[in-house]
């Protein structure tokens, strides 16, 4: 009798709590917060530990190594999981596991591609290591804080007692565990994701900076809410389909919240506690709060409000025919509890319109300037990473979020009028036509700014020759350290599959670019030595700052109208020391050592671009750039960066920046690399 080998199962089922164990203790949700988790299957060793996450239980405040879950035992694996608890440690991590895996699960939905984590910086020739799995520790603090370290490359939880400011809200002097909220989990395990996309957005460059680390993290949390069916329904039969109104799914962290001495939730998109009512009241938007808060969680809480109100108004444009059937056509729902069949299909648009939204801000990632990010970017990076992947928007989502964004006064700096046009980052449509192949002769069609030579568009198509032979690499590899390899040989250089050295992309750009200053005033990058090719004279030092290429990744996806995008993208950022001359706005490159930077009114200065090539059409299509050098005030002043991106940069960085404006001064001190190897995030969760 032949026998046939069994396979593993698609996924591994896991227990959980929707929200955090106290919406247990209340007869309305105890039902809904107890959710199953569908988690890829992977194979685990105790801990859990697996391909991309390894929990390690250990309590340093009681030196303790709690036993290990092994999710593959019998009868752990047949109950789909250990049951919720909040006194068992082995549900602790068996938590954290699976909220963390979903995560990265819809991340990698969302991106089209895996996740890698930041690597570890060294000191030898390697400049930095692979980091296979992100360590999560459930039970490493005894204070109200959960944080991501850049330096541990790790997630750290505490638990602590409660000292709640109403005793009939939450139990005093209770123990709360942040591992077991989905929404610090789920936010933690983001701000690793992003560190990993985007390294330098943990530099305090401007006051959004932090603020975006955060709001993100939030925006993330808030809306895997919604992959919840029964929480879902839930919320939707109570508010009666208008999730404007008070619910579960605009809030963050209840328990938290309320155990460190709040009214509410730690944070809530769509509204907040009165202390002196103790009533619930919505958020209205100020445009006047953008300008003037600048508290990291509380700048951040006006990019989260605006992403939701965006949610909301496509949400109410997506249910508008369903209420108008069960209406007659009034749009006013009858007194009472509204049909289950009307509360199904409102869910199923909430869930809809979630999931496009949160796709939506996952995939601007890919479109955002490498450093000194501002909300307004990110805007930007929204709307045209949605047309680039869907051409027709009949639902209007676009206009969705750029009407969000303008109530709360969120505008990008460099553009004149707002439309979703103007918003669309330029496309730099250069390339070559196969009769220019064959014949030598090049078709150059420019949108951008910089008008290309020949020479210039014949270096790009070689760059672009370079990144289709790494996309042919990597197309079908699946190991995570193996992609890792491959992506950084061809950024640095190394040896191929054939064994034989290949130069990487690194010195590839210095070379071919060094002398080029097209791609200077391009990329607002400082290429060129020789700036009397841009018919200027180079004022200050003469000191001139190297580069880094980051974040070489492929993006392969298709849109719901069968829209293929094949791009490859790459960041390069530069950070020089500089020079201010604050009374004529002068300024220059010096070297970025410390005995030049502890003289006065110097810093360290950052710019950065990142490219985005269209593969199928040979064209670098977006250079996103945030630029060290501004062309025209060089032509002007003779300077070398643009006057407003360097006070700006400086007074938020300075010890001598106005108070309102002093975040990065308090957290970090003068200079954002001051804390490149402390804990950025340990210091902003501290409650």
């Amino acid at each position: 009798m032949r026998i046939l080998k069994t396979r593993n199962p698609d996924f591994r089922h896991l227990r959980a709590y929707a929200f955090d164990p106290s919406l247990s203790l209340q007869i309305d949700t105890a039902k809904i917060n107890r959710i199953t988790y569908a988690i890829k299957w992977e194979d685990l060793d105790p801990g859990p530990c697996g391909e991309y996450l390894e929990v390690v239980d250990y309590d340093p405040t009681i030196s303790r190594f709690y036993t290990a879950v092994d999710l593959n035992e019998r009868n752990i694996l047949a109950d789909n999981g250990i049951r919720p608890s909040v006194s068992n440690p082995q549900f602790h991590q068996q938590m954290v596991y699976a909220v963390a895996m979903a995560t990265i699960q819809n991340f990698e939905r969302a991106l089209g591609r895996k996740i890698i984590w930041s690597p570890r910086l060294t000191n030898d020739e390697n400049f930095e290591e692979y980091v296979p799995r992100l360590r999560i520790y459930p039970h490493a603090l005894r204070e109200a804080n959960a944080f991501y370290s850049p330096y541990r490359k790790a997630l750290l939880f505490g638990y602590f007692n409660s000292t709640p400011a109403n005793n009939v809200i939450h139990m005093p002097n209770s123990l709360v565990f942040t591992c077991l909220s989905h929404d610090v989990i789920s936010h933690e395990v983001t701000h690793a994701i992003l560190d990993g996309i985007h390294r330098d957005y943990n530099n305090p460059t401007n006051p959004d900076m932090l603020a975006f680390h955060e709001a993100f993290a939030d925006i993330v949390a808030l809306f895997q809410h919604f992959t919840h069916p029964e929480v879902l329904r839930h919320e939707i039969a109570n508010t009666r389909g208008n999730l404007g109104n008070q619910n579960l799914l605009g809030k963050l962290a209840q328990e938290l919240g309320s155990a460190i001495g709040g009214y509410g939730s730690l944070r809530d998109a769509i509204g907040k506690v009165n202390e002196s009512t103790g009533k619930w009241e919505p958020r209205k938007p100020d445009p006047n709060d953008y300008q003037n808060v600048t508290q990291p969680h509380e700048r951040g809480s006006i990019l989260v409000a605006a992403i939701f109100d965006a949610f909301l108004t496509i949400y109410e444009n997506r249910i508008a025919d369903l209420l108008r059937i069960a209406t007659n056509g009034t749009g006013l729902l009858q007194e009472g509890e509204i049909h289950p069949d009307l509360a199904n299909r409102l869910a199923h648009e909430a869930s809809k319109s979630a999931k496009h939204v949160l796709n939506m801000c996952i995939r601007a990632l890919d479109y955002c300037p490498p450093v000194d990010l501002t909300f307004g970017d990110y805007l930007r990076a929204i709307i045209t990473a949605d047309i680039d992947l869907m051409k027709e928007d009949f639902m209007d989502y676009r206009l969705a979020f750029i009407d969000a964004f303008r109530k709360r006064g969120i505008y990008p700096r460099t553009i004149k009028t707002l439309s979703i046009e103007t918003l669309s980052y330029e496309a730099v449509d250069l390339h070559l036509s196969d009769s220019g192949r064959q014949n030598g002769n090049l078709n150059i069609q420019s949108n951008y700014q910089t008008q290309f030579d020949e020479t210039s568009a014949r270096l790009i198509e070689i760059i672009i020759d370079f990144l289709k032979d790494y996309a042919k690499e990597i197309q079908y590899i699946t190991d995570r350290r193996e992609i890792y390899e491959i992506t950084k040989n061809y950024i640095g250089g190394g040896y191929s599959d054939s064994n034989k050295y290949q130069k990487g992309l690194h010195h590839r750009i210095k070379v071919k670019f060094g002398e080029n200053p097209k791609f200077s005033e391009m990329t607002g990058l400082a290429f060129v030595q020789n700036f009397e090719q841009l018919g200027f004279r180079l004022a200050g030092s003469g000191y001139f700052p190297s580069f880094q290429i980051q974040n070489l990744r492929v993006v392969s996806r298709v849109g719901p109208d069968d829209q293929k995008i094949n791009h490859v993208v790459f960041s390069i950022t530069q950070k020089s020391g500089c020079s201010v001359d604050l009374n004529n706005a002068i300024s220059h490159f010096i070297p970025d050592n410390d005995d030049v930077l502890d003289e006065n009114e110097n810093f360290i200065f950052h710019g950065g671009c990142t490219l985005i090539f269209d593969l199928d059409s040979n064209v670098l299509k977006y250079a996103i750039h945030k630029p060290l050098l501004d062309i025209e005030e060089l032509k002007k002043n003779n300077a070398i960066i643009n006057a407003e991106r360097v006070l700006a940069q400086y007074q938020y960085q300075s010890y001598d920046m106005p108070l309102h404006m002093g975040e990065a001064r308090r957290y970090f001190g003068t200079r954002a690399s001051d804390f490149m190897f402390t804990e950025p995030f340990a210091i902003l969760h501290q409650h």
